[in-house]
């Protein structure tokens, strides 16, 4: 046996994972077992995790095999200062002592942060990202592929392209700091009064309702970029590469306005710069692909890097691309690292073949995490005397979900192993019925405390998908990192007020009510929809409760969202999942086999969740 320990640490999404003799065991984020979002800590709950799930200790693990090599990232920090200097001296001040404190000293950090400070386990350090590449393309269903990442900045890459084939990897092009895809977006981010490395996803989802007007003056003032998808950023527009903002002055002028202050207001200019630097992502992003396909002259395509999360830019390359297939690693951000640092070792360094099955990947659904039995979810309501209904006939508990989803009620889903990535796939999952007009500001406003202009995403079967969504029959979306548009057959007419709401009303909580499909609740406002196609291999409980649900109804679809509240980690344990569920307006909560019914807690318990609610959303950071 051949254990490699995968990890990633010290910037954001700290995460472990464990393959063992070539088979992905498990794979965690930090975040979910500490409760703090993004911990950027060292993984140790997430390493003790991986190592209980395949039943071995420390002392049996092969190989350590961290994401990145932080001598050279320092290197890369130290020459930005030096070429910015006496710019950037505050940053300087800040960055400087926590390097020499902690990040300088990785290797001993990870030997002690394992329990094991005297432990002659060989560390190996990879690449940035070689190791977004490796994860990428080794859980991949290809025997070869062309490999892109992108991200804002590993030690000094920020964009890769090279090719896969059996179980080497190769990257052979580079885009190298401070001129980078994934930072113009995060500045974008910034810029709009979003969180950096969090609020990427936020400026997506804003997007639609704005026009790209500003993106002509993006490619004319700020980014050079040529035919091949390459590109130059004038650095007098930023402030990140020494700097403790994302953005300066000259930008702020270009655009006519300082940036929007976090939880502010969001107008209509704001709609307008996510609109516009969408559009400039997903024409580099093109151009890249197509580059891409050139060099390498091969049909399948793997991304990874924070910027292949941008699902909208991964389906028009997946619909308009010359690529007959694209593989998305599901945990693309820097928790992927973990996973891509152990495959690397296993094949590359060890040369151990690859096991490809034509059409399937190993990445087993990206259910990589903790599970817990329906015997001891039982006990620990028993325990704090939470009133449920236990159900072990399949069918039967199918059916029961169902009544409950028919009458617009809002569900927690607690199902197998937690998801590895960002995603909620189904297993930590809250879902409701897309046919209902007023469930996407319910889940909003009454169960995410978030914006109200932020869409949901369906869960459809896989077999039923093209008859809902423009994706061809034998394509697949399981990681939810693909967005198509809904079929013309299922859009609704729209008369002259709610045309007039979807252009031009100021307030976005108006324009996201109004029903522009069957399907309103996972309908965006330009009919698209982040999709993610269930099959019976990968969920089988979920495909089941699909299943049942079209029975019942003629509907293959789903809405489905992370189970948690705004700024907190996806619940991992029942007990997570039983606090967010009493503290928000959710109707019910199954888990595993238990379903706990928000009407039959009783006003005592009802009472208690409405005191502990601010309490509980007060301890989230807002994101």
């Amino acid at each position: 046996m051949t254990a490699i320990l995968g990890l990633s640490a010290f910037y954001h999404d700290s995460a472990a994972a464990l393959v063992v003799d070539g088979r992905i065991v498990a794979a965690a984020q930090e975040e979910r077992f500490t409760r703090k979002k993004h911990d950027p800590g060292f993984p140790a709950l997430a390493a003790e995790y991986c190592l209980n799930e395949a039943g071995i200790s420390i002392d049996q693990v092969d190989y350590v095999a961290f994401y990145d090599k932080p001598l050279v990232k320092f290197e890369r920090l130290l020459e930005s200062y030096l070429a910015y200097a006496p710019a950037g001296y505050a940053s300087f001040g800040m960055a400087i002592p926590l390097w020499l404190k902690e990040k300088l000293h990785t290797r001993k950090a990870i030997r002690s942060g394992l329990g094991r400070p005297d432990a002659k386990t060989p560390l190996v350090f990879l690449d940035h990202h070689e190791s977004h590449a490796a994860s990428a393309f080794f859980p991949s269903p290809y025997e070869e592929a062309a490999i892109l990442t992108l991200d804002g900045v590993g030690e000094w890459s920020t964009t890769t392209l090279g090719t896969g084939k059996g179980n080497r990897i190769a990257l052979t092009e580079q885009m190298q700091f401070p001129h980078s895809l994934g930072l113009l977006y995060s500045a974008f981010t910034y810029y709009c009064g979003f969180k950096v490395n969090s609020g990427e996803y936020k400026l997506m989802g804003l997007a639609p309702y704005g026009q790209p007007k500003y993106a002509d003056a993006v490619f004319e003032k700020v980014v050079d970029l040529k035919d091949d998808g390459s590109f130059w950023m004038d650095q007098s527009y930023f402030n990140y590469a020494a700097g403790l903002t994302m953005t300066g002055p000259k930008f702020h002028a270009l655009f006519g306005r300082e940036p929007r202050r976090p939880e502010s207001q969001i107008e209509q200019f704001h709609c307008d710069m996510a609109a516009s630097v969408q559009a400039v992502t997903e024409r580099i992003m093109m151009l890249q692909a197509r580059h891409a396909h050139e060099r390498t002259g091969m049909k399948n395509l793997v991304l990874a890097g924070g910027v292949a999360l941008n699902c909208v830019a991964n389906g028009k390359i997946l619909r308009d691309g010359p690529f007959e297939s694209v593989w998305i690693q599901p945990a693309a951000g820097d928790a992927g690292g973990a996973l891509g640092a152990a495959l690397f070792v296993w094949h590359q360094l060890l040369d151990n073949p690859r096991h490809v099955t034509p059409g399937h990947d190993s990445q087993r659904g990206s259910f990589l995490g903790p599970k817990f039995e329906t015997a001891d979810i039982a006990a620990m309501l028993d325990e704090k005397k939470i009133p449920y209904e236990r159900i072990d006939d399949t069918a039967a508990l199918y059916g029961r979900i169902c009544e409950i989803l028919e009458r617009e009620q809002i569900v927690g889903l607690f199902q197998g192993r937690m998801e590895f990535g960002p995603r909620a796939l189904g297993a930590r999952s809250i879902i409701g019925d897309p046919r209902s007009a007023k469930m996407q500001a319910a889940m909003n406003l009454k169960i995410k405390f978030r914006e109200s202009f932020r869409p949901f995403a369906p869960i459809v079967m896989q077999e039923h998908a093209h008859e809902w969504f423009e994706i061809r029959a034998d394509q697949e979306s399981p990681y939810m990192l693909i967005v198509a548009p809904v079929l013309e057959k299922h859009r609704a007419a729209l008369d002259a007020t709610d045309a007039r709401a979807m252009s031009d009303d100021p307030d976005l909580r108006r324009r996201v009510n109004v029903v522009r499909s069957s399907i309103p609740a996972v309908t965006h406002v330009d009919y698209s929809a982040r999709l993610q196609t269930i099959d019976r291999d990968r969920n089988p409980f979920v495909h089941g409760l699909l299943d049942s649900f079209y029975g019942r109804t003629g509907c293959p679809v789903l809405v489905n969202t992370s189970f948690n509240v705004r700024g907190e980690p996806i619940v991992c344990r029942p007990e997570e999942a039983l606090r967010c569920f009493i503290a928000t307006e959710m109707d019910a909560l199954v888990l595993q086999n238990c379903i706990v019914r928000k009407d039959a807690l009783g006003p005592e318990l009802l009472a208690e969740a409405a005191a502990a609610r601010e309490k509980y959303l007060s301890q989230f950071e807002l994101d």
